[in-house]
């Protein structure tokens, strides 16, 4: 009945041979697309001439006056993923198509293919939504707002020992660095979290690193972060090259692997935040030009990734020179880059760049890329979590006025040695919850992402478990439950002069007023015109909206009174006004 479906719905006119489409996600997000193989010229990963630089497969769709290129890859023998193969005739390319109707597409190649011409007949329910900006927010292109919330650590989340060729090439030896020591992942507390209908390769290969995603998954999380090229830097065990010294051949089995992962994860409601590169490496690349090095290596990337819909592009860990690493990109080649990542995904996913921690840092190196149309935002490092508030609100006031507002997203909490300790450790969180969680939130951030620090178990390059910190995945999902279901904060913004307490935060409309109070208590307010009706919730333990004494508050100055319980805990106040 399955491949009777796929058939019905996706009739392929002209190469129903060689035309593979995913069946409908049972969760998370919709993974749909068209995979078109050709045979084309046989090679190998360590052939002459090199396969990688001497021929390029372009695949144009076209549909009335849209024309959408893709770009294909060397696939090895089509199946590398279960084979290890480093050779073989099959080229690829992967397509997510955006609109229903008949597509005709050509395909460009400088040697031989089977074939060259053909159409699709796409039906409505196969088209993706992808997820791009929308003023300082995320947005999916059906008009679903969306918030991030999930893992920033393990950075090396795919130094993982199921994947071909995966290992540790050095040790970090800088005192900021976390010490990876010398094993790679195997997420062996996961393996029991990886369910009989799951994916996995190579009998039974996986089943650690997917059961990883099904339990944050399960935990409410929607994104995690990691590098695909650490090379030079921290963890010194990723890479999607067959060689770690030579960056102009890939290894086709490896990369396949990932994307069994990556599928795996968009079904089970994972964003993917790729992150390009780490300040230590940001040069090794056409000396940080993007040359035909680094354009060969983004290619790759984006041809066989590129088609999942919630995927965020990073162009770098900590980008730019530092006062302990002066070597680094400049503010030319990080524009040469980031407009060259917008003019070859043919999605529009969200580019961002990930900052230093430091306030001066931001500026020196953020600063000169404000009202850069092809960027979308800021992957926020702070090292004071109690700043994270007024950065943000900071950092989208300055991008506002340049008529080119960005999405900040509070992805990586310092100090960073310390981050996010383990439950263990620090089991309510206060600190984070208050500040880069609903301060970010209110302050009108996009999402946050944890990051584990350096010098705690479980640290930002050891983490096997992720249940180590599953205190904060539960407040976190507190937290974006409370604004998909209260708030229409796509339409809110941080608001001042509500109540009369420093230790608050505040975000709202002409409609709606969200507070949160640190440790509880009482305040004077000072509304706008109107009654409003009064609500409480609690931001660490979550559940329903509850009453406290007083449930209406007037326009003018209004003592809250009792409104939420006097126990010192933290409570968020959720005021509307009533019609």
């Amino acid at each position: 009945m399955r491949f009777l479906y796929l058939i019905l719905t996706l009739f392929l006119v002209a190469c129903v041979p060689t035309v593979q489409t995913d069946a409908p996600s049972p969760q998370g997000f919709n993974t749909r697309h068209v995979t078109l193989d050709f045979i084309g010229p046989e090679t190998a990963e360590d052939a002459t001439p090199n396969p990688f630089t001497t021929y390029a497969l372009t695949v144009n769709f076209r549909q009335g006056e849209t024309l959408i290129p893709v770009r294909g890859y060397f696939a090895g023998d089509g199946v590398a993923a279960e084979t290890s193969a480093t050779a073989g005739r099959i080229w690829r390319i992967k397509f997510a198509p955006p609109a229903p109707g008949v597509w005709t597409w050509t395909a460009e190649m400088n040697a031989p293919l089977d074939r060259t011409t053909g159409q699709i007949n796409v039906a409505p329910e196969f088209v993706v939504p992808v997820l791009r900006r929308d003023g300082r927010y995320l947005r999916f292109s059906d008009g679903t707002w969306f918030l991030k919330g999930g893992a920033n650590s393990p950075e090396n989340f795919l130094a993982y020992d199921g994947f071909d060729a995966t290992y540790r090439i050095g040790v970090a030896d800088r005192e900021g660095e976390s010490k990876a020591g010398a094993a790679v992942h195997q997420y062996t507390p996961h393996i029991l979290d990886w369910q009989a209908d799951d994916p996995s390769w190579q009998g039974g290969k996986g089943k650690g690193i997917i059961g990883a995603v099904n339990y944050l998954s399960d935990q409410g999380m929607n994104a995690v972060y990691f590098l695909t090229f650490n090379i030079d830097g921290d963890g010194k065990d990723v890479w999607p090259f067959a060689d770690p010294t030579d960056m102009t051949r890939f290894d086709v089995s490896k990369l396949d692997q990932w994307h069994i992962v990556f599928d795996h994860m968009q079904a089970k409601g994972i964003t993917l935040h790729i992150v390009l590169q780490e300040t230590e490496n940001e040069l090794a690349m056409d000396g940080g030009e993007t040359g035909e090095t680094r354009q060969l290596y983004l290619r790759e990337l984006i041809a066989r990734f590129g088609h999942h819909p919630a995927l965020i592009w990073n162009i770098g860990e900590e980008n730019g020179p530092v006062f302990w690493r002066p070597e680094g990109q400049t503010d030319n080649q990080r524009r040469d880059m980031i407009r060259f990542i917008r003019e070859s995904d043919p999605y529009d996913h969200p580019i961002v760049l990930h900052t230093h921690s430091e306030p001066a840092d931001k500026t020196e190196i953020a600063g000169p890329l404000l009202g850069l149309p092809e960027l979308d935002g800021l992957s926020f490092q702070v090292s004071d979590r109690r700043r994270v508030p007024a950065a943000t609100k900071d950092w989208l006031s300055q991008s506002k006025e340049t008529g080119q507002p960005w999405l900040i997203t509070m992805d990586e909490i310092g100090m960073w040695h310390t981050g996010a300790k383990p439950d263990a450790m620090d089991p309510r969180h206060d600190s984070l919850r208050r500040y880069a969680l609903w301060g970010h939130l209110f302050a009108g951030g996009a999402g946050v992402e944890w990051y584990f620090g350096a010098r705690f178990p479980s640290n930002d390059l050891t983490t096997e478990d992720w249940r180590t910190r599953e205190n904060l995945w539960q407040q976190t999902r507190v937290a974006l439950t409370f604004f998909d279901d209260y708030l229409p904060w796509w339409n809110m913004e941080p608001c001042g002069g509500v109540i009369d307490r420093p230790d608050s935060f505040c975000f709202g409309n002409e409609d709606i007023l969200a507070l949160y109070l640190i440790e509880g208590g009482t305040g004077n307010l000072t509304l706008p015109e109107g009654t409003w009706d009064v609500h409480w919730f609690d931001p660490v333990a979550g559940g329903p909206l509850s009453r406290g004494t007083v449930e209406r508050v007037s326009a003018g100055q209004s003592q809250l009174g009792f409104a939420v319980p006097a126990d010192g805990r933290d409570r968020v106040v959720l005021l509307r006004r009533l019609p």
